[in-house]
């Protein structure tokens, strides 16, 4: 900071005016201070006694304890693979008309498409002349029968026509099956009804979600035409960190709900606990949901607190906690008055009692249980 003398003549009276100026310096090119990490933090806090007497920490030990209590957890709505239908057709054709879009709900049976092509006349008519030539393998087959029982007919010919009929007879079993297979009912089939069109059915109650034709494409048997899904049996997949994966029990209730609609809560169950980890340690499990709702929708993102009956933990006073840059710690009392950061993992929390996950703090020791607040201040004011 620099300082300008003025000299102002008024009157005979000479007068001398101080003025302050700052030149080349700005707010934003002055030096400020490094934001401070868990990493800049001194570890090692000391008080002494009046210190620790009027910041009001309290000294004790971590308890054993059997706590109630819930935890956080969050997953997706998803169905069951069986309620899930990718629908293609087994004999390619060209889509001749269709009125579904997605969000469209279905029933069971219901025409979806209908698709046309020369294979489902060729079908139709191998069939009908299957059938024309069986009754005459039959035919044949009796006549050379009653001639082999009277000596009339080799054998040899016997068998032969045994063997045309039992040929003409598979035959016409798997073109049945095919004409079933694309919807056709071989039963009903006559040389007067043979339809060059076929419908695409719904083969489940449902909604559509994704529709894949469009009329005058050609779909080959291994494209997929629709997407359906049954909601009826959705479930709720949720992601469990290692640690916490023993609390949890097939029959464990949960209580699920939406980020859109906090308030209204959606009551499910644990049926399935999955021991496989993903790479990020964590591991799936699956509830069903007590009670239909509305607000359901498969791959919806949910929120869902777990209920823990009697774990056994290593609890503190939720004081006893603190938080910093994402991270949580307990001060450990090296000695008297010195205490050292120590970082832990939360698991359950009941009645203002934390459960603490860590391999550096045992039932014996000593840790700061009360205003460890007043700790993490000390250290932060330390680092800068």
């Amino acid at each position: 900071m620099n300082k300008t003398i003025r000299i102002i003549v008024y009157g005979g009276l000479t007068l001398f005016s101080f003025i302050s100026c700052t030149q080349g310096e700005k707010a934003e090119n002055k030096p400020t201070a490094a934001p401070t990490d868990s990493s800049q933090l001194d570890q090692n806090i000391q008080l002494d006694a009046k210190q620790l007497s009027a910041a009001g920490i309290v000294v004790g030990t971590p308890t054993v304890e059997n706590i109630s209590g819930k935890i956080t957890l969050q997953g997706t709505v998803a169905v069951a693979p069986q309620n899930t239908v990718s629908l293609s057709f087994p004999i390619g054709g060209y889509i001749k008309s269709t009125s579904m879009l997605p969000g469209k709900p279905v029933r069971k049976g219901q025409v979806l498409a209908t698709i046309e092509d020369l294979q489902f006349i060729q079908l139709q008519q191998d069939y009908l002349t299957a059938q024309t030539n069986y009754t005459l393998a039959e035919t044949e087959y009796k006549r050379q029968y009653e001639l082999n029982q009277s000596k009339a007919s080799s054998d040899k010919v016997f068998q032969q026509a045994k063997a045309e009929m039992d040929r003409e007879r598979i035959l016409i079993s798997s073109l049945a099956e095919k004409l079933r297979l694309i919807g056709i009912v071989p039963q009903k089939l006559t040389t007067t009804n043979i339809k060059k069109e076929v419908p695409i059915v719904s083969p489940s109650d449902g909604f559509i979600t994704k529709v894949n034709i469009s009329v005058g494409k050609y779909t080959a048997p291994t494209d997929i035409l629709f997407e359906i899904v049954n909601p009826s049996a959705m479930y709720l997949s949720l992601k469990v960190f290692e640690k916490d994966l023993s609390k949890i029990q097939v029959g464990s209730t949960v209580t699920a709900y939406a980020n859109s609609d906090v308030d209204r809560k959606i009551p499910a169950a644990v049926f399935l606990v999955n021991r496989t980890f993903d790479e990020n340690r964590m591991a799936e499990v699956l509830c069903h949901f007590r009670q239909s709702a509305s607000i359901l929708t498969p791959g919806m993102f949910m929120n869902a607190d777990l209920n823990v009956d009697n774990t056994k933990a290593l609890v503190v006073p939720e004081e006893a906690v603190v938080r910093w840059q994402n991270k949580y710690f307990v001060f450990v009392q090296q000695t008297a008055g010195i205490f050292k950061m120590n970082e832990v993992k939360l698991g359950v929390q009941d009645n203002g009692k934390q459960q603490i996950i860590t391999e550096n703090i045992h039932p014996d020791t000593v840790v700061a249980l009360k205003n460890a607040f007043a700790l993490l201040m000390k250290a932060q004011n330390k680092a800068e």
